[in-house]
């Protein structure tokens, strides 16, 4: 037997991971380009050096403080009072998904998706033993209802993932599809909104959050690594009904989330009305960039998200690699042919401008080129 003698199915697997390559132009995973001001970053030292004074006992478990913060915000998304109970924190939303697939999932149970989703999601199942299928979405990235439905019925799925917007595509869901699959699972299971990318979304696409007091078996996810410029702090939470967040509070490790962690989520979400300023700024970026890539003849899907997914290319690893050679490094990820690119800086969309229509021109070429030499 090789050595080590890890588990079959993970046996060769490459972990998970974007590139990280020292590029002057880092487009690829997401972040919000923007960091946090001075006054913020003193707030959080502060409390970072004031957390530190009791790091000889455990933290709050239950992190009660920040869980009635994180209720407070989302409050602001929802006509519907968000109470501490509802909420549940954790080390990123990839560690929420886990719980939910650790309670929820497991042997003998089965989480269904629509792909072109993310690809984190069948490596949760993989990880917790849950039965993975994928279904399709529709040409246009939104959600085919109808063959949800019968996915669903046909399935009879514990976990339904629906990110909303979607990653990589940007898709967000209409409140009317969310409704329909929740009462759909009904309390076979839950429906897992991920609205990571939740801030981001287009004037009057309401949040899954307006749907929580009507469907009790539907979870909405966030995180404070978007839109609240904190990626390095690994903060992700969800609101759901109140036995919802004990059932985790059964499978989550002790102590979960370290004193520091809450001292600093707590000092962020004291800040968040600055943070949340430079949102505005990346969705009118995000809207110039989807007319710019569909004027130059791309095709584009429509996002409400923090990045945009463009394409088609004969040959993708082809464009992303011209546009490395540049020092702009995006996503080689979607459906064959198409790129995904995160929305930063004015200038850093302008490198990426500058360096796509120098591909795009080469490409050109180099195609006639080839033309001339058939014809000849």
């Amino acid at each position: 037997m090789a050595f080590p003698p890890v588990r079959e199915e993970l046996r060769g697997i490459e972990p998970y991971g974007a590139p990280q390559l020292d590029v002057p132009v880092q487009l690829n995973t997401n972040e919000n380009p923007y960091g946090p001001s001075e006054a913020c970053t003193d707030d959080i030292a502060a409390s970072v050096k004031a957390a530190a004074t009791s790091l000889n006992r455990y933290p709050d478990r239950e992190h009660v403080e920040l869980r009635a913060a994180l209720a407070d915000y989302l409050a602001r998304d929802t006509p519907h009072a968000i109470t501490p109970d509802q909420v549940w924190a954790a080390n990123g939303s990839n560690e929420v998904m886990l719980q939910l697939l650790q309670a929820f999932g497991g042997p003998g149970r089965t989480a269904v998706s629509f792909a072109p989703t993310y690809s984190m999601y069948p490596e949760y199942a993989r990880d917790t033993h849950t039965r993975w299928v994928a279904g399709r979405r529709a040409d246009d990235f939104g959600l085919d209802l109808e063959a949800a439905r019968e996915l669903v019925e046909a399935e009879q799925p514990h976990v339904v993932f629906l990110p909303s917007p979607n990653n990589p595509t940007g898709t967000a869901l209409a409140p009317e599809a969310i409704g329909a699959l929740c009462e759909l699972v009904g309390e076979r299971g839950i429906v897992v909104v991920d609205e990571a990318y939740g801030e981001f979304r287009r004037a009057g696409t309401a949040s899954a959050l307006e749907l929580l007091p009507q469907h009790r078996n539907l979870v909405v996810t966030r995180t404070m690594s978007k839109a609240f410029a904190a990626a390095g702090l690994r903060l992700g939470y969800l609101a759901a009904d109140p036995a919802i967040a004990d059932a985790i509070r059964v499978v989550r490790l002790p102590y979960h989330l370290s004193s520091i962690t809450q001292a600093v989520a707590l000092a962020a979400l004291r800040h968040a009305p600055e943070l949340l300023a430079a949102v505005d700024s990346l969705r009118t970026e995000r809207d110039a960039t989807v007319t710019w890539l569909r004027d130059l003849g791309l095709d584009v899907a429509d996002s409400d998200a923090n990045f945009v997914l463009f394409g088609t290319f004969d040959d993708r690893r082809a464009a992303w690699e011209g546009l490395l050679a540049l020092g702009v490094l995006i996503r080689e990820t979607g459906p064959e042919g198409w790129l995904r690119v995160s929305i930063g800086t004015a200038d850093e969309m302008a490198a990426f401008r500058q360096a796509l229509t120098t591909v795009i021109k080469d490409a050109t070429q180099d195609s006639s080129k080839d033309s001339s030499k058939e014809q000849s």
